[in-house]
């Protein structure tokens, strides 16, 4: 068995924020249902996902106390950061399943991790609610798992033919990091999807996670000419790659394209006006006009003085959607009663929109085409074609 004791001491029990008898603590409850959160606040690009998603479910289960919303069942997280890595990732699904015995877990944030992680938890009989996980195939680990996070497969070639439409693009050079299965995948599917639009592909280039230098390959695409540019990166990365093409004088008519990953706040705060106007797809944005949304954005605003991103939107959905679950069951324990109930959600209203789950379990929102607007440094609903 692996080494648990360094995740032991990187996991804070989160009781005060979770306990839904304000002041009375656990002991006065007579059911108490232990969930495990699992966020990357630490380790490069996933910690501008993974902060977002913890602030957004301790918010949400904030809320969940204050209103009572489980009558005499407590809710009590444990929140571990796996530092973006995927070992450390197992350890901590398998101390909160075999230590803190939890009833559900949330997260983890990188696709990486979950692959690694998550059958730990379909043998437990644990269901797990992902929302940053958009790499195809991932639900397939098994019926416990489920996931907010649209997966990309069905939003990139949205997001594409609306660039086709809208800026005439033909020709397209791809990025993307070679050693993280997000980008790995969103490649795949960014490819997939310009050989089905029939788009002549001019150039491909890789990079590996922590590079900070991309100006041999965006000078081998500067020469082919391309009429978009097609990002497979996390945030912090695809940050570098807009500033130093434009630092390269690409031509200003080239569209950059986008995968989940990109649609973070933290995006224009490290690329500045070099991300304007680049187009990515999504199931959410801070301007998404319903009551349920702007009641989010407005309690995230003022609890965390920012405006939370997509991420935040899904994790906040995710600790309502396994509340929700319980309260159905009515059990704090029985982790497959509380599975069959959260499958069995038809109709929940939550920040992404009203929705259930697909036959895969994954969120059944119609996925957004966003672009980039540099002067608010937000991402914004783009203009009809």
């Amino acid at each position: 068995m692996p080494d648990l004791r360094l995740s032991r001491r990187r996991v804070l029990a989160l009781s005060a924020v979770a306990t839904l008898l304000p002041r009375s603590g656990l002991g006065q409850t007579s059911k108490v249902a232990r969930i495990g959160l699992v966020q990357s606040t630490t380790g490069g690009s996933a910690a501008l996902y993974g902060t977002e998603q913890k602030q957004a479910i301790e918010l949400a289960f904030n809320e969940i106390t204050k209103a009572r919303t489980l009558g005499d069942i407590a809710l009590q997280a444990f929140h571990a950061d796996d530092g973006a890595d995927r070992g450390q990732t197992v350890n901590i699904f398998q101390r909160l399943i075999r230590q803190d015995k939890v009833v559900a877990i949330l997260g983890p944030t990188l696709s990486n991790s979950a692959f690694a992680a998550d059958p730990l938890a379909q043998q437990a009989g644990i269901p797990v609610i992902a929302s940053s996980n958009t790499a195809p195939n991932l639900t397939k680990i098994g019926d416990f798992i489920f996931r907010t996070s649209v997966p990309e497969d069905q939003v990139f070639p949205t997001v594409l033919a609306y660039g086709v439409r809208k800026h005439g693009v033909k020709r397209v050079a791809l990025i993307y990091g070679i050693d993280d299965a997000l980008t790995r995948s969103a490649h795949d599917v960014q490819k997939k999807a310009v050989d089905a639009l029939g788009l002549e592909s001019v150039g491909i280039e890789t990079y590996q996670r922590g590079d900070v230098d991309f100006s041999a390959q965006l000078t081998k695409i500067k020469a082919q000419k391309p009429d978009a540019i097609i990002l497979g990166a996390l945030a912090e990365e695809g940050a570098a790659i807009l500033q130093q093409a434009r630092q390269l004088n690409l031509d200003p008519k080239t569209v950059f394209i986008g995968c989940n990953a990109n649609i973070s706040a933290k995006l224009f705060e490290l690329a500045g006006p070099a991300a304007d106007g680049i187009l990515v797809g999504a199931s959410w944005f801070a301007g998404y006009d319903t009551p349920r949304s702007k009641a989010f954005v407005e309690a995230y605003r003022k609890r965390y003085g920012t405006t939370p991103d997509i991420y935040a939107a899904q994790g906040y959905d995710a600790a309502y959607l396994i509340a929700e679950a319980i309260r159905r069951a009515g059990t704090a324990t029985d982790s497959r009663a509380i599975r069959d109930k959260l499958a069995g959600i038809t109709d929940f209203e939550g920040v992404l929109g009203r929705f259930g789950w697909s036959p895969e379990r994954d969120a059944t929102v119609t996925p957004k085409v966003l672009i980039g607007d540099g002067q608010a440094k937000v991402f914004a609903a783009a203009p009809a074609v």
